[in-house]
């Protein structure tokens, strides 16, 4: 397993939590048109990162992934969880999911919502996640249902 550091985002790491984000949704085949439909969803900010508990896993020479959740009243939602692609396969991703989650154990509700892409709910599923349902999403006039998944604490 390579050399890893999880802590928690500055707001200076921004621009590259963004990319990643975009590098993975790319690496997965979605088609161009649907990436600048999402270009605001995958971006994230300084603030965005000031507000909530975004962690980030840097390797020996980059950040390689990041995660954010986010504290609703009766649950926990994990907004963002992304590895780069040249990352993936390494680890990487189960370390960071036990930092989320460690995260939120004794803090507030004990539930951690997760809305999936497809590509990513096996790796939820590997990781506890239970699947209780779908959701869907509109993206440039077609209709994804997108896998809704919690972990209970």
């Amino acid at each position: 397993m390579p050399e890893l550091t999880i802590r928690p985002a500055h707001p200076r790491d921004a621009a590259r939590l963004s990319a990643i984000a975009l590098a993975v949704k790319r690496d997965w085949g979605y088609p161009e048109r649907w990436l600048a439909v999402w270009a605001q969803q995958l971006s994230v900010t300084p603030a965005y990162i000031r507000a909530h508990a975004v962690f980030v896993a840097r390797g020996t020479r980059r950040l390689c992934g990041f995660c954010a959740l986010v504290e609703r009243p009766r649950f926990w939602e994990l907004d963002h969880f992304w590895i780069h692609p040249d990352s993936m396969g390494q680890g990487i991703g189960r370390r960071l999911f036990a930092r989320a989650l460690n995260h939120v154990r004794g803090r507030g509700p004990r539930v951690l919502r997760i809305v999936s892409d497809p590509n990513a709910a096996g790796f939820y599923q590997r990781m506890g996640a239970r699947r209780v349902g779908s959701v869907s999403v509109p993206v440039s006039g077609v209709q994804r249902r997108l896998p809704r998944l919690e972990v209970h604490f």
